[in-house]
């Protein structure tokens, strides 16, 4: 089976709810582009981000997020990942190094996704969830992501991970409020970058 179709632990898309939802949202839908579509839209719009809204609980499964509704950009991409994988679509966690704030130092990373579409292989989205001054959208081959790589040591994470990396899962397991989480947020431990 292709790595990224595969249902793990934090993409659990053999979880009957999220095996649901996933065929909802393809419901009506005839091209991988428009399942895509569909099931981007639903998480960056509906699945509420823990910090800008102020939420609990800390997320991490795909199915804890469909459930609460909410999570860390990192979640949001498991969820992601889970309802592409559950419609056949292969899909992959991807990350960037972003400077917290300012651009300067501290680093924390930001998850995201590719996914692999039948008329542009992979493309990455980037389901974060937009705000007053954050736009993310669809329109393949085109990326238009939540973040630009700007400053000295921001960068693209090279990769595509079949499931999300330790130090993401790491904090997202240990921190249970979303305050914790974003004073501790997931960077790259040394040598990866």
């Amino acid at each position: 089976m292709n790595p990224y179709l595969e249902s793990s632990e934090y993409i659990d898309w053999n979880f009957p709810e999220v095996e649901e939802k996933a065929i909802q949202l393809a419901n009506g839908k005839t091209s991988d582009e428009e399942i895509t579509k569909a099931c981007f839209e639903f998480v960056r719009d509906e699945i509420k981000h823990s910090w800008d809204h102020q939420l609990n609980p800390v997320t991490s499964k795909a199915s804890e997020v469909l459930e609460h509704k909410t999570g860390y950009c990192y979640s949001k991409s498991h969820l992601l990942a889970a309802l592409l994988r559950a419609n056949g679509i292969p899909a992959a966690m991807c990350y960037q190094r972003l400077t917290f704030q300012d651009n300067r130092p501290p680093f924390c990373l930001h998850g995201l996704n590719s996914v692999q579409l039948k008329r542009h292989g992979w493309v990455r989205i980037d389901a974060r969830g937009n705000r007053e001054d954050i736009f993310a959208g669809f329109d393949p081959p085109h990326e238009i992501l939540a973040f630009e790589i700007k400053s000295e040591g921001e960068a693209d994470i090279e990769g595509l991970f079949e499931k999300p990396l330790d130090e993401v899962v790491e904090v997202l397991t240990t921190f249970h409020d979303f305050k914790a989480v974003a004073e501790n947020l997931p960077d790259l431990k040394a040598g990866r970058c």
